[in-house]
Formats: structure tokens, sequence, C-alpha cells
């Protein structure tokens, strides 16, 4: 590359700098936990979204353990090559049963939500097409609908008259509304029953990007269960490194949307499959999702209780039901600050900047979990508290 070219990259790199949007990576000395070692320095995390506490659970890791020693460390190959286990067979059929979509559903596993959902949406949709698209759903939808080539239609945030009138308006063969159902720097859960409806009312199919839902709502099977809503036009979208502690991703829908993916979609099709260890520990990881309510209901508690306490405090704190809990602080610098603050308390918790949020919303993004106990709630209220008097 042309030193001119290098000099650009530096000028510019030196601009996100100033504009107080450079990011940096934060390297963990301990698993992923409430109490991490960050960098050699024990901090009490709400980084993470490790929403049921399962990334270092004793059970999960066993089972990866198992799992590695009955299969090795790699796939080797692409799925329809030579990389499709049995391990993997058996967690779609256990995921497509636990959030049944609709009746008869199957699942397809990914190896990231990123990949999964590139392939839903490009695999679903084309040239001619259109894909409809909430201002705030994750960048791997929008991406999704633009590597589709299909006419991407972006509404305003749960502004669902305008999407009604844009789907009203739209001549395309194929319709999809792509949404998140929890959105990931809000915490709020989209209107699925509303959506659905539309879908039903322009003959849409709908894209239901669950990351942050999947073993937090609906008793663990997520926002469709959440609503109590099963449909044959719903493709949903998990994510399996999130509360569900590990990695991956998987799409449950109806055969049809399914085989389609396996069919067609490039991101399943040309990239090695997932090492089926992983999948082993992700059915040791189902288990606990489906049958340990009471550690979905210590987050649910911890939620309640951070909610409850930081009412109190100076910044806004979001409308979220969630894991997610989003204090707005507003100005790039503003959010740094406060993150520094806390970080000097001994707490971890992220500044989020623009391009992730809009331009003057800058926030500290709470993430709690299962594993948070009341006192690590209150050691963050209390800090929080210290800062605003500061």
């Amino acid at each position: 590359m042309p030193a001119s070219a290098i000099g650009e990259l530096e000028r510019a790199l030196a601009r996100r700098r100033d504009d107080g949007l450079e990011r940096r990576r934060r390297t963990l000395d301990s698993p992923q936990q409430p109490r991490a070692v960050v960098a050699g320095r024990p901090l009490l995390a709400f980084a993470s979204n490790d929403y049921l506490g399962l990334a270092n659970d004793p059970a999960v890791v066993a089972a990866a353990r198992e799992g590695a020693a009955r299969w090795g460390a790699g796939a080797g190959a692409s799925h329809l090559v030579a990389g499709h286990c049995a391990a993997h067979a058996e967690l779609e059929d256990a995921l497509a049963d636990f959030v049944a979509p609709c009746a008869g559903a199957r699942a397809v596993t990914f190896a990231t939500g990123y990949l999964a959902n590139l392939a839903l949406v490009t695999a679903l949709a084309g040239r001619g097409d259109a894909v409809f698209g909430d201002r705030r759903n994750h960048a791997c939808l929008n991406d999704g609908a633009l590597l589709s080539r299909a006419d991407f239609v972006r509404y305003r945030h749960d502004d669902l008259d305008r999407l009604d009138a844009r789907l009203a308006a739209s001549r395309a063969p194929r319709k999809l509304i792509a949404t998140d159902a929890v959105f990931s720097m809000d915490g709020d859960i989209a209107p699925l029953p509303a959506l659905l409806a539309l879908a039903e009312r322009h003959d849409a199919l709908l894209v239901v990007d669950d990351a942050h839902g999947f073993g937090v709502l609906g008793e663990g099977r997520g926002s469709l269960a959440h609503f109590d809503l099963a449909s044959e036009r719903v493709a949903y979208m998990g994510t399996l490194g999130k509360a569900a502690g590990v990695a991956g991703a998987f799409v449950a829908a109806h055969p049809a949307v399914v085989e389609t993916l396996i069919q067609t979609a490039r991101p399943y099709i040309y990239t090695t499959a997932a090492p089926p260890l992983l999948a082993h520990a992700l059915l040791r990881a189902l288990a606990i999702v489906r049958d340990d309510a009471p550690r979905r209901a210590r987050l649910h508690a911890g939620i309640a209780r951070f909610r409850a306490g930081a009412r109190a405090l100076p910044w806004a704190l979001l409308d979220s039901p969630t894991a997610i809990q989003p204090i707005v602080v507003g100005t790039n610098d503003a959010a740094l600050a406060l993150a520094a603050a806390l970080e000097a308390r001994g707490l971890w918790v992220p500044a989020i900047r623009p391009p992730t949020v809009p331009a003057g919303t800058a926030r500290l993004r709470v993430s709690l979990s299962a594993a948070h106990t009341a006192a690590d709630v209150d050691e963050l209220l209390a800090a929080l508290a210290a800062v605003a008097d500061a």
C-alpha cells in the first residue's frame, strides 16, 4: 500500500480518536463472569451478554470437555461437505422443538449470529424484492438487506403506521419485515404481534432476530413465546453465545425456509461448520435454559433491583424490561468519562457511542446476568450515585 494511503488511514484514525470514537479491546485474564480480571485487574463486570451466567457454568464446561473428547477440536469442513456431525443434528432438533415458531418447524445452526442473519435475509430476498427494517436493527440485518440487492426500506423505530404505508405501496413480489426482537442498545422489545399482523396483511415474511431474547424471555423460549406467537410466516434467529453461554446461532422456521437456507444461503454453504464440541456443550446449556427457571428468576430480580435504584440517578434510564439497561449520558466524552470513573471504582460498564447509537445519545450499557448477586447490583448503584455526587 502506498505511503500516502497509509497516511490517510492514520489521519482517519486520528479523527476517530479526536471525536471520542476510538474503540479498544479489553483483554480478560479470567473466564467470563461478573468478577472478572481485566488486564490483570479485578473488576466487577456489567459488560457481557452472558445473561444466564452459563459461559463459565461447570456443567457446560464439563460438556465442552466431553464434546472435545468425543468429537475432536474442529468440524474440518462445511456442513454440506463433511462437517455436519450428529451433535449438530441433535442440537438442531432440540432447538426446533424448544422454540417452535410454527408447527413442524426445523432448525439449522450457524457459526455466528452475524452469519445467520446474512444467510437468512440474502436467501429469502433478492433483486426486485423488498426488505423493510427498523432503523435500530442490528448491523447484520442491515448488511443482509444490502447484500441481498433487494429494495431496502428503513422505517423509524417502532413506527408501524409508516411501515404499513410502505408495505402497501410496495409492488415487490416478495416482502420481508426484518426486526430485532430485543433491541441491543435500548433493551426494548419489538411489537411482534403487530408486526406479524402487518406481515399477514401484506403477505410478507417476518424475520425476527432474537439474539437478546432467547433464553431470557418466554420461559427461555424467547420473544415469540413471550407474546405467545407462532406462525409459518416467522423466520426466527437466536444466538447461542449470549444467554446460552457458548457460541453460534440458529434459525428455526417452516421446513421450506430452513431447506432454502441449506440449499442456497452462501454464509452457510461456503464456511466451515462450527466445532461439534460446541454443539455438544450447547445441548447441556439448552437443558439448563429449559429447566432452570430459578436462574432466570434471579436475572429478572436483578433487573428489577437495578431499575428501582437507578430512578434516583441524574441520567436517563431507558424503558427496558430486559437484561440490557442503558443509561443515556449524551456526548461521547461524557459517556467515556462516566465509564472511566466507574472503572476507577472497580466496575466495568462499557460506553457505547455512534454509530452504534444515534449521535448525542452516547450511553453506558449495563448488562445484567443471573450470575450477578444483589450485592453486585447494589455496588454498581452506589458507584453511580457516588460519581453523580462527585
